[in-house]
């Protein structure tokens, strides 16, 4: 009891020290926190006043101005309001109004005091600009009361005091049991030993032949146990290539990997007389390129470069990548009418726009349907071929394959197949628009497990399975059975490769922002921002330049101050939808750049071509701002690497919140890409944000985005695989009741 008195008594005495030291602290945090929250909540003020605060001062309406002002008021945190004419030098404000704001120091460009004291307490102060065609009406001076800050820094302190006391006395008690027990066991086992006990090898225990059996299966479930729950975190696992690596010998059996897509990652493309090869600009190839690097497995894709056929041997495979071949790339060929049935109509011109809420009406054409159902075949029967083994694991990826996971199963009914959908899955009423849900559903419930990126897809497709086809659905633990086949519906966030291998070999930031503002034109004084996306009406482009044009309506001062360079990398140039919209965005730029252009400086510098990734991993070093405003999307990749590439813990993430990446980036500022205002000044804040919080913010994102990596993602959808196999849930089943296809069985 004594020796317990002696170490809490001290620990409790400092932790209490230690409580009261860091009040001061939480005094400047707290006041801090509030003081930026009503900075933003002024500026949102402010722009909502200004209009008809305009009308009114145009009026001379000086009573319903100050009547205006006192329904503001009524907010318990609005102070004051006040507004300084420019002209008349007449103040008009609510009887709370601080003596010490004097409108004549405002009329001549006179400083607002940012915190006062004032009889009540402290107060926030903060002011803006009024005009009308872009006529200065005077000041509009917004007094915000601090006091809730001091009331909420108190209760706070109240709490960590108390938390830190706790937190001393539970320690306490936990060393001192553990230094107890800890004793207790070196005397018990000092006296063991003095008896003789304990000195005898484990070999030389004596164990009766009849327990001997026992004794093998208990080692043997203790070793399945120890590597069935085996932490597996990130926290606890460097996730790189090599884990990866790790996880195939020592979970898999060091089993090939089979990776099935629509995209190739690597297309050979002719150039006259040589042949060059490119990356497709697809977030897709961006999170499963380095993986099948750590794999070394297959990847089965549609050759669709103009040379693919030229490489490929007589079994139509071709080692990448081209300098050093790690693993191998098996091309399915696809008829001309095959690829417009199937990827631009049916996947493109249906599936792409039901799945995202972006207002454009999915087309389906019986044709494509067919033409989609006999291209899953054909891919599934390439995964047939190239299969070693009967239990092969399939990674299938998107929606463009939504039938072949129950394909392959069919075929091979031992394989593990992992199927990945890599955009949003809509809630039932939108699905229910395609004529052929019930079989894409089925076709998805063939795989092993079937992965979204966000927990709010997984819950949409198990209430799509739930309203349209008959199968035993597990809320609990996310299961859907079909046919005697169960199918695991999980969550895994994609992410990108760390380090990032398109950004070895380049130069620091510095020496990228030059090499790009040399390249178009841009000026040392003039700050960046950035957009890389694919052509697509789902990105949020032209929400994107109407939110730069507003920001230089709002903030005249950044016009020749700012440039917005995006970058676009054409895609389904064949199909109407995306010929408008490449226009539109053409004709948007140039309306914008004929209004603000200043002698050589343009607001907006459009570049629609495809550029590699080193490249573009350059832009990001250069770029202040990065921009993504997707109308709607499963993760997006483009937010991720901008984070990767910032090797300078600088540059500001400008998120959209319909974004996957929105939920993982909270430090990010994300925005509704529709509300153009909103927008607007989420650009002008990252643009006039303190280096310091710009550092904290960067620096939060990438040691998240390095610990969730592109190899975490496919490690965990793997380590699952490997525990399913163990467990004898993926077994050779006949499904019970089975759709028949329109085309034969698929064999090899």
């Amino acid at each position: 009891m004594r020796l317990s008195l002696r170490f809490v008594l001290p620990l409790a005495l400092a932790l209490a020290l230690v409580a009261w030291a860091v009040q001061p602290l939480v005094d400047r945090l707290t006041l801090r926190w509030f003081t930026r929250d009503l900075d933003i909540r002024a500026a949102l003020v402010a722009n909502t006043a200004s209009e008809p605060l305009a009308d009114l001062v145009q009026a001379n309406a000086q009573q319903r101005m100050l009547a205006y002002f006192n329904r503001l008021t009524v907010d318990e945190r609005l102070y004051a309001i006040g507004f300084c004419d420019v002209e008349s030098g007449r103040l008009t404000a609510t009887r709370t109004f601080p003596r010490e704001i004097d409108c004549k120091s405002l009329a001549q460009g006179g400083a607002v005091p940012h915190v006062i004291d004032a009889s009540r307490g402290a107060l926030h102060v903060s002011s803006a600009n009024v005009e009308a065609d872009a006529k200065p009406l005077g000041r509009l001076v917004l007094v915000h009361d601090l006091s809730f800050a001091q009331r909420r820094s108190d209760e706070t302190k109240r709490y960590v005091f108390l938390f830190l006391i706790a937190l001393g006395g539970i320690v306490s008690l936990i060393t001192v049991i553990v230094a107890q027990l800890s004793w207790r066991g070196w005397v018990q086992g000092t006296r063991a030993i003095l008896r003789g006990e304990g000195l005898l090898r484990p070999s030389e225990r004596i164990i009766t032949p009849e327990l001997r059996p026992i004794e093998r299966d208990l080692r043997a479930l203790v070793r399945d146990l120890e590597s069935e729950f085996r932490p597996r975190d990130a926290s606890q696992i460097p996730w790189s290539s090599e884990t990866l690596r790790a996880i195939l010998r020592g979970e898999l059996g060091g089993e090939e990997i089979l990776v099935v897509s629509n995209r190739e990652p690597y297309m050979h493309v002719r150039r006259g007389s040589d042949i060059e090869v490119q990356q497709p600009a697809s977030g897709l190839v961006t999170a499963l390129e380095p993986v099948m690097r750590a794999c070394s497995g297959t990847w089965i894709a549609h050759g669709s470069g103009s040379a693919d056929r030229d490489v490929v041997d007589e079994r139509d495979r071709v080692g990448v990548p081209p300098d050093r071949p790690i693993y191998r790339i098996r091309r399915v060929w696809l008829t001309p009418e095959e690829e417009a049935g199937y990827y631009y109509g049916f996947s493109n011109e249906g599936l792409w726009p039901l799945c995202h809420i972006a207002h454009v009406r999915p087309v389906f054409r019986p044709g494509d349907w067919k033409q989609y159902v006999a291209v899953n075949e054909k891919f599934a029967r390439a995964v047939v071929q190239e299969a070693r083994r009967r239990d092969p694991i399939v990674l299938v990826q998107d929606y463009h394959l939504a039938l072949a996971p129950k394909m392959i199963r069919d075929a091979l009914p031992d394989a593990t197949v992992i199927t990945f959908w890599h955009i949003p899955w809509p809630n039932p009423e939108a699905f229910g628009i395609l004529p052929w849900h019930k079989e894409v559903l089925e076709g998805l419930l063939g795989s092993s497990i079937l992965g979204f990126h966000t927990r709010f897809h997984v819950n949409n497709f198990v209430d799509t399975v739930d309203r349209y086809i008959e199968a035993r659905v597990d809320r609990e633990s996310l299961t859907v059975t079909l046919g005697g086949r169960e199918c695991a519906v999980k969550r895994y966030p994609i992410s990108v490769d760390w380090p990032p291998a398109s950004a070895a070999g380049l130069p620091d930031a510095r020496a990228c922002r030059e090499r790009v503002r040399a390249r178009y034109q841009i000026g040392r004084e003039t700050l960046m921002g950035l957009g890389v996306d694919r052509m697509d009406y789902t990105k949020g482009i032209l929400e994107r330049f109407h939110a730069v044009e507003r920001l230089f309506e709002m903030e005249p001062r950044w016009i020749g101050r700012f440039t917005f360079v995006q970058i676009g990398a054409p895609t389904r140039s064949s199909i109407g939808e995306y010929q408008h919209f490449d226009a539109e965005v053409r004709a948007l730029a140039q309306r914008i750049n004929e209004r603000f252009a200043r002698g050589k400086w343009q607001p907006i510098a459009l570049r629609i071509e495809h550029v590699e990734p080193p490249e573009v991993y350059e832009h990001f070093r250069a770029a202040d701002v990065c921009f993504v405003s997707s109308l709607h999307d499963g993760m997006n990749l483009v937010a991720k690497e901008f984070v990767a590439a910032r090797e300078d813990d600088r540059g500001v993430l400008v998120l959209s919140q319909f974004t996957g990446a929105a939920r993982e980036l909270p430090e990010a500022l994300v925005v509704n890409p529709y509300d153009m205002d909103q927008c607007a000044a989420a650009l002008h804040l990252a643009l006039t944000m303190p280096d310091e919080e710009v550092r904290e913010r960067m620096r939060t994102m990438r040691r998240l985005v390095s610990g969730f990596n592109v190899y975490r993602w496919a490690g965990r959808m793997l380590l699952d695989a490997a525990a399913m196999r163990r467990r004898g849930r993926v077994a050779p089943v006949t499904p019970a009741a089975v759709v028949p296809m329109r085309r034969g069985k698929i064999t090899a």
